[in-house]
């Protein structure tokens, strides 16, 4: 089982008191992955926030079949258990079309992670609504993160792109 304290210790759980801790922890499943097994597929449904624990996870865009990556050149963002700023991944739970955006690998020897089914953490919302408030405002921020990851990485593409045509 997960302690108070492992749930604490996440940015996401921080401004929680032990009560809401303890709600949430009987929802929480540890999940342990492998270099290169996949935790979800771009398309999957969006069912769990997931948050790393330890280790790293690629989100990757899926290539159309027949056509080989190697990863790296797929891979939009990287989420690690160090990046005190993001450690949540799956926030497209709460967001329609509620499908996964991208595709999520262990990119270290070993990756553990935690899952919460949205059904259920859905629920605790609507028992406590300022539980419900503090998690989404956190996501809020987190999707703002990646969103800057997002337009960083497009810029230096670009100006990659740019260089090389001179």
């Amino acid at each position: 089982m997960i302690s108070l304290d492992m749930l604490e210790s996440y940015d996401i759980f921080k401004e929680l008191n032990d009560d809401q801790l303890t709600a949430i922890q009987k929802h929480c499943e540890m999940e342990e992955y492998k270099r290169g097994d996949r935790l979800f597929r771009e398309g999957d449904e969006a069912t769990h926030l997931w948050i790393v624990s330890d280790g790293q996870v690629d989100l990757r865009f899926e290539l159309p079949s027949g056509r080989s990556s190697s990863g790296e050149n797929t891979t939009v963002s990287s989420v690690s258990a160090q990046d005190a700023a993001a450690k949540v991944l799956g926030w497209s739970c709460f967001v329609p079309p509620h499908k996964m955006r991208l595709s999520g690998y262990c990119s270290t020897r070993n990756c553990t992670v935690i899952r919460i089914k949205k059904e259920d953490i859905l629920k605790l919302f609507e028992k406590d609504p300022g539980m419900g408030y503090l998690i989404m405002s956190y996501l809020v921020t987190v999707v703002g993160y990646r969103f800057n990851q997002f337009q960083d990485e497009v810029a230096k593409n670009m100006g990659e792109n740019i260089m090389s045509s001179w």
